[in-house]
């Protein structure tokens, strides 16, 4: 156990370094040592989504959700993730849980607004 909180320590060091690629190879090695570590997939879905693959991040943030339901961060998280894949109906969903959960939330109502904004502009 000791490792894999030293993977995470050092791969969310990383990730505040804005290295994302290495935190990544770090937080998966500490996510397939404790699979069920939803701060370990919160933190490996961050650095997916920061290194650009919107994909990975997706699938972590649904494993986040999937161990912690009430993780409005969760929801966020999927909700950009969606957004960058193009799925811009589901995102505004998972973005407005997010805004639900956590209300006056500065960064989760931009998120939502930008997302509903464009997704106003595909329909006209």
């Amino acid at each position: 156990m000791p490792a894999v909180y030293e993977w995470y320590q050092r791969g969310l060091s990383l990730l505040r370094a804005g290295d994302s690629h290495a935190a990544a190879t770090l937080l998966e090695r500490a996510a397939e040592a404790e699979p069920g570590k939803t701060s370990i997939h919160e933190a490996l879905a961050r650095a997916y989504f920061r290194s650009g693959r919107f994909a990975d991040a997706l699938e972590q943030f649904n494993v986040v959700i999937e161990l912690s339901p009430a993780n409005d961060y969760g929801y966020f998280g999927r909700g950009l993730s969606l957004d960058r894949l193009g799925r811009l109906p589901e995102a505004v969903g998972h973005l407005r849980m997010a805004n639900v959960m956590r209300p006056g939330n500065a960064d989760y109502e931009a998120a939502l607004a930008s997302s509903e904004a464009r997704l106003a502009g595909r329909s006209t």
